[in-house]
């Protein structure tokens, strides 16, 4: 079974809520909810590619000091097996706006239940809870 990696982060604002994504329509499992991020390409490091993918998907700038790696999520799909490092970041610069036309939404960790996610997303959250 093919490993795919992919970096994910966990954008917590001054009042402890994280930044979820929707799936855009066209994507597989769009509609889903998740943590900005995306998959590690050959040679790169999973604290790059997050640089790469916020700044791509959100127009942000994160350094890579500011990226605090909290746990991951290691879980079985049909046809590959994810990796996911997720990472908490506080501190970025520039102003969050969905450039895939995906729809964001801050939210509270114990409210992060209430949003449909994909089954690698889920384990994460007792984890987020603990943490923030």
């Amino acid at each position: 079974m093919k490993m795919v990696l992919v970096a994910a982060c966990a954008l917590v604002d001054a009042d402890g809520r994280v930044l979820l994504a929707k799936r855009p329509e066209g994507k597989t499992m769009a509609g889903l909810w998740e943590f900005p991020g995306g998959k590690v390409e050959p040679g790169e490091t999973p604290e790059a590619a997050l640089i790469r993918e916020l700044k791509e998907e959100l127009g942000l700038d994160v350094a890579a000091a500011c990226l605090a790696p909290l746990t991951f999520a290691s879980h079985a799909y049909e046809t590959f097996h994810l990796l996911m490092p997720l990472y908490v970041c506080r501190r970025w610069s520039g102003t969050i706006a969905g450039r895939e036309g995906q729809e964001l939404a801050w939210v509270k960790p114990l409210q992060m239940r209430d949003y449909p996610m994909p089954p690698a997303d889920l384990p994460l959250i007792p984890h987020l809870r603990d943490a923030l």
